[in-house]
């Protein structure tokens, strides 16, 4: 697999485990069960704007589907898909932004609301990333050129998106990080909630 295939693919696992952290707190949550602070669903959700929509989708854009769609027209209708599916992407975390401050802000009575934007949320972009990588990735390694890879490789590698300088990448695996040290077990590595029922 080439270097940028490889790179989409460490950043699609990143974004999925920020998912799979929100899903598993909204659902224990809807069983009644203890949630962790607000700072928590904060910085995955920042991370998730931050990294996901401003970084990630761009380069993809601007590289690796821009190169594709030079050698063939094959992808033209799931590379428009995917492309939508970027620009619509932009307003559904505003939309789950939003829902979560109605949660923070009114309680209880928002969270259901909340829960069902973030699994709704996560579905989609675990269908998208099953594209990319089911669909995308075997027709670029089959048609891209050994050109086309040094320059996608290239840009993929010097993290030249064009919306993140480097201190902007570092300071997203800055936040990764706090996200894991801060978010209680089994997601992260911060202090387990009690077992006492009820939501915070």
């Amino acid at each position: 697999m080439h270097a940028a295939l490889r790179i989409i693919k460490s950043e699609h696992r990143s974004i999925s485990s920020v998912l799979d952290g929100l899903c598993h707190f909204v659902d224990q949550g809807r069983a009644g069960k203890p949630l962790p602070e607000a700072r928590v669903f904060r910085s995955m959700l920042q991370y998730l704007d931050l990294f996901a929509e401003r970084m990630h989708h761009p380069k993809e854009d601007q590289y690796l589907f821009a190169r594709l769609r030079l050698r063939t027209h094959e992808a033209d209708y799931m590379l428009d898909h995917l492309q939508e599916d970027h620009s619509w992407d932009l307003g559904a975390i505003r939309a789950l932004e939003q829902a979560f401050l109605r949660y923070e802000e009114g309680g209880q009575p928002f969270f259901d609301a909340f829960a069902t934007q973030v699994r709704d949320y996560a579905a989609f972009h675990r269908r998208h990333m099953r594209n990319e990588e089911q669909v995308i990735f075997p027709l670029a390694e089959a048609v891209l050129t050994e050109d086309d890879w040094r320059h996608i490789d290239a840009a993929f590698e010097a993290h030249q998106d064009p919306l993140a300088s480097l201190e902007e990448e570092r300071d997203m695996n800055a936040l990764f990080t706090r996200i894991v040290t801060i978010t209680p077990a089994p997601i992260g590595v911060g202090d387990a909630l009690p077992a006492a029922q009820g939501n915070r």
